[in-house]
């Protein structure tokens, strides 16, 4: 009998309400998440505005804590913020007072790390997100692309095991977007790392993704799991592809299903 690995990030039974008001019953924003995620897979979050997609990666990361269930990181139970648990925001979260350099060594700083280390990992990992001639400037002086290849870095510095990404590239055009997501998936390809990504894009989830996890809203549950049977690496070129086509035919169908099952 072959033992089953345990999963890197599982959700157990996850359900979180909040108060609209004080006199408001609570409203249920998810219910029942159970989710189990494979070590070094790449797995996206997808479904119409309102579903908690992003309530749900904030509960994975620790930032939030659940109403009922669990989420577990290696089979501990997550209660706080860990640095092995990577986040990357909608919006930059680059700090405007520091260089790239001092950006991207902001978390081994505070962890104590070394000066000699320190410097190895803005070397290394500015060099990985393309930034290595820009490590004096100051995010005002960056393109938001750029800014986006910043926040990359800065987490990775921290040697996460899992990365969540929150609609990361949500606000950068179609060109720039695609850039980004050939990054990522160099960088996942490089360390290894389980990301769990957030996006509303049909073709970003099939792009990047081993497997697609689609949520109905009102309250938030998992709808249908989809998997992505395409080749790696990918490029650009498959986009077009038959086999690219028909998946996204798929997840297309399988959101339209979520979306009758949301209010019930």
């Amino acid at each position: 009998m072959t033992d089953v690995p345990t999963p890197k990030l599982a959700t157990r039974g996850l359900t979180h309400r909040f108060k609209i008001d004080a006199q408001a019953e609570p409203l249920t924003v998810l219910k029942d998440i159970n989710l189990s995620i494979e070590p070094g897979r790449f797995v996206s979050l997808i479904g119409e505005s309102g579903c908690g997609k992003s309530t749900l990666l904030r509960i994975m990361s620790g930032l939030l804590p659940s109403s009922e269930g669990e989420t577990l990181h290696d089979g501990r139970r997550v209660t706080e913020i860990d640095s092995k648990l990577g986040f990357v925001f909608q919006q930059d979260a680059v700090f405007p007072w520091l260089t790239v350099e001092g950006n991207i060594e902001y978390g081994p700083k505070a962890r104590g790390v070394a000066k000699a280390e320190r410097a190895r990992l803005v070397e290394h990992w500015s060099a990985q997100v393309g930034l290595s001639k820009f490590r004096k400037a100051y995010p005002k002086h960056l393109s938001g692309g750029m800014r986006k290849r910043v926040d990359l870095a800065r987490v990775y510095a921290n040697s996460p095991d899992v990365l969540l990404m929150d609609e990361p590239f949500s606000a950068l055009d179609v060109q720039t977007k695609h850039v980004m997501q050939q990054v990522v998936l160099d960088l996942w390809s490089e360390t290894g790392n389980t990301v769990v990504f957030v996006t509303h894009d049909l073709d970003e989830a099939v792009f990047l993704s081993d497997v697609v996890v689609v949520l109905a809203a009102r309250p938030g549950r998992v709808a249908s799991i989809i998997r992505v049977d395409i080749d790696r690496p990918r490029n650009e070129s498959m986009r077009v592809s038959d086999a690219f086509v028909a998946v996204k035919r798929g997840l297309w169908s399988a959101m339209q299903d979520a979306r009758a099952m949301s209010g019930n």
